[in-house]
């Protein structure tokens, strides 16, 4: 019976790694695009100021606001889920079992009017629908 007691504690400490590296994965990619819904902020943020610029005016307070403060909460979300996973990797060289259920991405969410991938702006010259 001792076999079997062995067999089984190895098989459950197998499985709790297997599922710690597919929870780091799945982190690892929601990171991944939470950067990328930063750089899509940060480049219609860009485009907004350079477009009001060349017409020859600044870009308005609301669009600024709004702009940048999608900006700030894709990179605050980002930068959230890069230190659960920085943690999760400090605590397996230790020899802790990653617990990055607390770090699992939200839900996602609709695209709102705010959301700079759901504007009625695109790159000038691109000959891009709107993003």
């Amino acid at each position: 019976m001792s076999l079997l007691d062995k067999l089984k504690t190895e098989l459950d400490r197998a499985g709790r790694v297997a599922q710690g590296a597919l929870d780091e994965g799945k982190v690892r990619l929601e990171a991944f695009r939470v950067r990328q819904l930063a750089d899509k902020a940060a480049q219609a943020l860009g485009y907004a100021v350079y477009r009001a610029r060349k017409d020859g005016g600044e870009l308005d307070a609301d669009t600024y606001a709004r702009l940048s403060s999608t900006l700030t909460a894709h990179e605050v979300e980002a930068d959230r889920l890069e230190a659960a996973l920085a943690e999760a990797q400090g605590r397996r060289k230790e020899g802790d079992e990653p617990d990055l259920t607390s770090a699992a991405p939200p839900p996602p969410q609709p695209a709102t009017p705010t959301d700079p991938v759901q504007s009625d702006y695109s790159p000038p010259g691109s000959g891009l629908p709107p993003v």
